[in-house]
């Protein structure tokens, strides 16, 4: 006789026989018992896990003698028919040579006669989602409503290419990847029928090379025995289809874990002079990682995994090694790289990199964490002020009743970047403590008391006010147009979260047009740009304080030809300051309503921007 691959030798001949798909053959089987058989089946999932197997046990269940059962008689005449593939009325069709229209019709007028010698007429229909879409649409009808002697059964690898109007009209069947325990056990068992002696890692090798495909770890088997004899190891295993060892990606994994790149360099180096696959390689090593997550995700149970006891002892050592978090940061760099493989034209080139970006992920801190150690960095360093400093309620008593700047007093939030080092001058005794967050500087200084503000006898937050015109030069860069709605406005108070920006009574139309997402988004990332993150903006009305004095935007004019400051600023009634003569001279023009109303510009800008003049100022 004809040699028989193992394969076809050992293929399952009833329900009991298949190996990983009990939601399958139970489902099929209790149909059988209980006498709801359907006329239309589809048996879809990856190539070798039993989709034709399962429909010609189906059908030897259906057409075996006394049938339709579950237990048939395997010397059943019938059964026997349709394992020699010789019985007349089972017809398996090969779906992609038999794809066109011609083949549908000829198919269709073969299903009104009935069946030979067996109960039903059975068509299996094999990579059925290689029919055209013209040889579907003519199955419909008959698909839907066939005779009642005829069942048809589709396998198919790609069910997502059959037409869904197929799919409704069919019992769907997802056969799964076996797991590697099983395909190991039944190896095992073939061998001793073969009387073959192979070691338990050398199965395990084959079962993860066949990737939860039987058919596929039985041709591997087959061909191990033929090159091998009757003696197989798991280096033979390895180094005939290119696979690698457990413990060489467990040491591949222990160098990337520890950060040695070199360590890692040479482990690869020595396999791939080996000709080991890298595709498979990186694989194995994004699987391991994924193990050692999956591990540490479920405290250490197992049962989770296909893994061996050797495995799963590495797997205890590793889990100290990294936290989740970086072991996610290592597995989303072999993903990327596994995706990308195929394409690179030196492929150990690019495992070398991508080796090198795991070790990189796996020391790399996550920017919520940067950004909470700067807060906590930031707070450490405001706690540094000494003791004796003057607070926010001390200086408030020392002003007068009612001059004290309106809103809560500011936070040790408004802390500037420079306050850092003022922060380590004032651990030095022979150096005067600078002015803090906070805290107002003397009024003897030169530079502050020349400001309306004290002139008015008002006592500022030099701080704040800083951190404001800082924030106006910031916005005026980025838009203009924002930062002219901004003229009016002045700081209030400002925590950790929250800046309040008011507005007097007099320009609530102003902050009607400053109060929207684009004015807040610009304000919060110059802010943050600034040291402030996460600050919110909100904008109330209150009376602006007497001696508020608004910043100047920065000019692009050189220093001499720029005004003084003093003639820069206007003065507020009753803060003290005397009026230039240049400011004497100007005096309010009177403009008509009607005239400005007019005006051929005012109508031509209301026409294109289809507004209205809501009020007029001089």
């Amino acid at each position: 006789m004809a040699y028989q691959v193992i394969a076809r030798k050992y293929r399952p001949q009833r329900f009991a026989d298949v190996v990983g798909q009990e939601h399958v053959t139970q489902t099929l089987g209790n149909a059988i018992q209980q006498n709801r058989i359907a006329h239309a089946y589809l048996f879809c999932g990856p190539r070798g896990t039993g989709k034709t197997t399962v429909a010609r046990i189906f059908a030897k269940c259906l057409n075996c003698t006394d049938g339709p059962k579950v237990d048939f008689d395997d010397s059943d005449p019938r059964c026997v028919e349709i394992t020699e593939g010789r019985a007349i009325d089972v017809l398996e069709i090969d779906g992609a040579s038999n794809n066109g229209v011609e083949q549908v019709r000829e198919l269709r007028e073969t299903v009104k006669y009935a069946p030979a010698s067996s109960r039903f007429k059975i068509y299996i229909i094999d990579e059925v989602h290689m029919l055209t879409t013209q040889a579907f649409n003519a199955l419909l009808k008959t698909l839907e409503e066939p005779p009642a002697h005829v069942k048809f059964m589709f396998a198919t690898t790609d069910p997502e290419k059959v037409l869904p109007t197929i799919l409704s009209r069919c019992q769907r069947f997802d056969l799964r990847r076996i797991p590697v325990s099983l395909i190991t056990r039944h190896l095992a068992s073939i061998s001793k029928l073969e009387k073959v002696s192979i070691d338990d890692e050398a199965l395990h090798a084959i079962a993860r090379g066949a990737d939860g495909g039987m058919r596929d770890a039985e041709s591997a088997l087959d061909q191990l025995i033929s090159f091998c004899g009757n003696r197989v190891t798991e280096n033979d295993v390895l180094s005939m289809f290119g696979l690698t060892a457990r413990s060489q990606v467990v040491a591949l994994a222990q160098a990337v874990l520890e950060g040695e790149a070199e360590k890692a360099f040479r482990e690869l180096n020595a396999l791939a002079q080996h000709g080991k696959d890298l595709g498979r390689l990186l694989s194995d090593l994004l699987g391991h990682f994924r193990n050692l997550l999956l591990f540490q995700v479920s405290k250490g149970d197992v049962s989770l995994l296909e893994v061996t006891e050797s495995e799963v002892k590495s797997l205890q050592e590793q889990s100290a090694m990294a936290d989740i978090e970086a072991l996610t940061r290592v597995l989303e760099a072999l993903t990327e790289a596994e995706g990308r493989l195929r394409d690179a034209a030196s492929k150990k080139i690019f495992v070398e990199v991508s080796l090198l970006k795991a070790i990189q992920a796996r020391k790399a801190v996550s920017i919520d964490f940067v950004i909470q150690r700067l807060q906590q960095w930031k707070g450490d360093s405001g706690a540094g002020l000494p003791q004796s400093a003057p607070t926010s309620s001390s200086v408030a008593s020392q002003t007068k009743p009612g001059a004290a700047f309106p809103g809560p007093s500011p936070s040790p939030a408004t802390v500037l970047p420079a306050a850092v080092k003022q922060a380590e001058a004032i651990q030095k005794p022979d150096v005067a403590p600078p002015a803090a967050a906070g805290i107002p500087p003397s009024v003897t200084d030169p530079a502050v008391a020349a400001t309306p503000a004290n002139q008015a006898g008002v006592a500022l937050d030099i701080n704040l006010v800083s951190v404001w015109g800082e924030l106006m030069d910031a916005v005026g860069r980025a838009s203009p147009f924002t930062r002219g709605h901004l003229v009016e406005a002045y700081p209030i108070s400002l925590t950790k979260t929250l800046l309040t920006i008011g507005y007097d009574p007099e320009f609530a139309d102003e902050m009607a047009l400053a109060d929207n997402a684009k004015t807040h988004s610009i304000l919060q990332t110059k802010l943050g740009e600034a040291g402030h993150r996460g600050v919110q903006v909100k904008f109330v009305q209150a009376e602006r304080p007497p001696g508020w004095v608004a910043p100047r935007p920065a000019s692009s004019e050189p220093k001499e030809q720029q005004r003084p400051l003093e003639e820069a600023r206007t003065p507020i009634p009753g803060a003290g300051s005397v009026p230039s003569k240049k400011e004497k001279a100007v005096s309010p023009v009177a403009i008509s309503l009607e005239d400005f109303k007019n005006d051929p510009l005012i109508q031509k800008a209301l026409e294109i921007f289809k507004g209205q003049i809501v009020e007029v100022r001089a």
